[in-house]
Parts: structure tokens; sequence; C-alpha cells
């Protein structure tokens, strides 16, 4: 299957300029997609075009990764309301590393034909002056031309107006299309669809300047089904950096999708085939309660942003905390990682000595912690078989609690009834 039919099965095919999927039916092509390091992380809204790049590079052809060094330090103003707060150039480089580190890990880099390259519009940008620029590039694109782009009298016609420093952005991705087509042989930009005024606008430059031809395609902004945005959850965006979202958090955001988009998202997010996503869909829609979609899917990217380990860790919390899981994964994970998998569970603290002295399991419950408003309430559950420490049930109200309870030499978990957790940690 080539590359344009691969994205077109798969819901992710937006625009296409003509004759792009000719030239990539007949040989072997150098493509670019941009990524601005506006944050050290990128984040699952990025996946729709790191997933563009892998299939890419799949069929055949050279995905060049261009991380915006330069360009990160105007900010696109493409159907955004506002203009974004400017980075200094220590941030933005630190960010451009990290970005790089984690795009290593979907694309095969190296010097091979189809391998994976990654570049830095900064390198050309450092030393050309703005006078040169304004002289050699701005002459190629009048300003009726740009103004006449969507994402441009969109922000016109809002409150916050556009800058010149943003109004110049176009003009500067414009130039990397062409750096990148006169040097390094890129013949394709792709991008988002809200990246077709930028990379059209790269292609006219190359045709004012050398009367080049260079080619477009975009893909499909993913929204959910009921029209929200892609990618944010109550706490804010879903990140691809395990210290800024847990791989288990982020192992819940697609196994918590909705049917609808589960079954679209599989095909999106995942390498999985038609066949073998066909199969997927049918088995959920035998049993939707086994919810095999999600799993899938869940399992699939988890693992290929994070790790195996990583994804088996997830599903041993989500087990621990939905269903009848152990704490036994809890020992492999640093105190950072439990903090995450009890995120939102309320958290005591008791002292050591306390604990090594002993303490009594309703002073424990209702005194050195509040599991329970009062003494009278924990015995009152725990005699009816409603308590349990370390997911073992008690029912004893002379029990002891000491260290031998301790998990990592460091925790120990109530439990209120099914679904009530507490974490009871060691000063």
């Amino acid at each position: 299957m080539s590359f344009v039919e691969e994205l077109r099965w798969r819901g992710m095919l937006q625009d296409i300029m003509p004759g792009t999927e000719e030239l990539l039916n007949k040989e072997k092509v150098s493509g670019y997609i941009g990524f601005d390091p506006t944050g050290d992380s990128l984040h699952v809204g990025h996946l729709t075009q790191i997933m563009t790049l892998i299939h890419f590079q799949n069929a055949g052809h050279k995905p060049v990764a261009l991380v915006g060094g330069a360009t990160g330090m105007i900010g696109d103003p493409s159907f955004k309301s506002a203009e974004r707060n400017l980075l200094d150039e220590a941030t933005l480089q630190y960010n451009v590393t990290s970005l790089k580190t984690q795009l290593a890990k979907f694309l095969l880099f190296g010097d091979g034909d189809a391998d994976a390259k990654m570049v830095n519009n900064y390198d050309w940008f450092k030393d050309f002056k703005f006078l040169d620029f304004i002289r050699d590039v701005g002459k190629l694109i009048t300003v009726n031309y740009m103004m006449a782009k969507d994402s441009v009298k969109k922000r016109l016609e809002g409150d916050n107006g556009l800058s010149f420093t943003e109004f110049t952005y176009q003009l500067i991705q414009g130039y990397d299309f062409y750096y990148l087509w006169k040097h390094h042989n890129c013949k394709v930009q792709m991008g988002g669809s809200d990246q077709w005024g930028n990379i059209v606008t790269g292609s006219e430059i190359i045709r004012r300047q050398d009367q080049g031809t260079a080619y477009a395609i975009t893909t499909q902004l993913i929204k959910k089904a009921d029209g929200q945005k892609f990618g944010k959850t109550e706490s804010g965006a879903v990140w691809l950096d395990p210290k800024k979202t847990s791989p288990y958090k982020f192992y819940q955001f697609w196994l918590n999708t909705t049917d609808d988009d589960a079954k679209n998202w599989i095909k999106i997010f995942t390498l999985k085939t038609k066949e073998e996503i066909d199969t997927i869909i049918a088995e959920h829609d035998a049993a939707p309660h086994t919810r095999a979609v999600q799993k899938a899917l869940a399992k699939d990217i988890t693992i290929r942003t994070h790790s195996e380990k990583d994804y088996e860790t997830a599903v041993k919390t989500s087990e621990f905390l939905f269903g009848n899981g152990s704490l036994e994964f809890l020992v492999e994970l640093a105190h950072n990682s439990v903090l995450e998998v009890f995120d939102g569970v309320p958290k005591f603290e008791i002292s050591r000595d306390q604990l090594i002295t002993g303490i009594n399991v309703l002073d424990f419950l209702a005194g050195h912690t509040q599991v329970f408003p009062s003494k009278g309430e924990a015995r009152k559950m725990l005699q009816g078989g409603g308590v349990a420490i370390n997911k073992e049930k008690i029912n004893d109200i002379e029990l002891t609690i000491d260290a031998t309870y301790l998990i990592n030499d460091r925790y120990i978990v109530a439990q209120r009834g099914k679904k009530n957790y507490f974490l009871v940690i060691v000063a």
C-alpha cells in the first residue's frame, strides 16, 4: 500500500497538492514536518504528525523532522487567538534537545536512504541578517497573498490583532521549505490542516525563486466524536514525557476513550493493519463491556511511547485501583511514581518511631490517620469486613499495625469499602 493510500484508509488525509500522489508512487522522496519547541515535550496532539512520518518512512521515503529553533522564537499564529509568549534562546535550545530525544523513539534515524534525518532551522537562520531576509525572501511574496490566508484573516478579525512578528511567520516557514528543497532535496512538506497556508507559501517561494516544484500533504484535525479538542483533559495536555504525564495516566487517557473515538483512533495512532483492526472491532462489538478496542489502542501507543514495562505497570496499577490486582508492582516504583499511582487519593503521614512501637488498628485508622472520622465508625466497618490493609481484609480490633506492614519500607495502603483508598506514608 502506498503512503497516500495508507493515510486515506486510516482517515488521516485532508488536503493534497495536485501531483503529490503521483510523485510519491513514482520515486522515493524526502519530506518533512516541522515541530516548534515551545515546550520541552511533545504531547498527544503531535502524535498525528509523528504517525505521518512513521508511515512515510515505512513506505520507503525519507522523513525529515524539522525542530524549529528559529520559528519557535516567534510562534505560529495559525488559528491561535492570541500571541504566544516568546522564549529565550537557552530555553529554546533545551526544548530542541528534548524534542529530538522524543522523536528518536518513533523514527529510525541514520544515514540510509530511508533513514530519518533531523534538522534545526536555527542553523540556517542564526546568521541570516534582517535586511538580507526582507530583500531576498520578502520580495517573493506579496502582502496581499499573505493577508488572504485564513489563519491571518481570523486573527485580524479577532480582538487581539496580529503583530508584525507573527505576520512574518509564514515567510519564515516558507523559507524553511525552500532551504530544505534546495539543500536536502526535500520535495514534500506535510503537516496538520492548519498548516496548509504556510506550506503553500513555501511551495510558492520555491516556484518564484528557482522556478522549482514542491508538493504538500496535510492531515485532518483530530477531534473527539463530541466535537471537543483531542488531547486535552481536565488536568491539561497529555504529554509524551513520563515526568509530565505518567505512563499510567497516559495509558488511562487512551483506555477511557469512547467506543466511537477508539474505533477511529486505533487506525490513526497504531500501526495495526486494516485486517487486524477489523478483527479487534468485531471482537469489541460482540462484547462491548470488554473494551477490546480501547485496550488494544492503549497497549500499542503506551508501549511505543514509553516501554513494555511501563505498559505492564500501568495495567497492574489499573487492576489494583479498579479491580482485584495486588500491590506487588509498587515495589518496582520510585517514590514519585507511587504518588502518581495514588494521585487524588487522600494521603497521611506517620512517624517511623510510632510505627516501630506499633499502633492499635483503631488508632491507626481514626487517630494517626483520618481513614475514618471516629474509632466507632472504624470498629463497626472493621468488624463488618469492610476494611483492608495492603489489600488484605482485616477484622481484628486488637490488631497492631507495625513496620512489617510497610511496602517499600515506606507505604501502607488502607482501604475503606471497595473503592476508597488511602495512602499512608512514613515520614
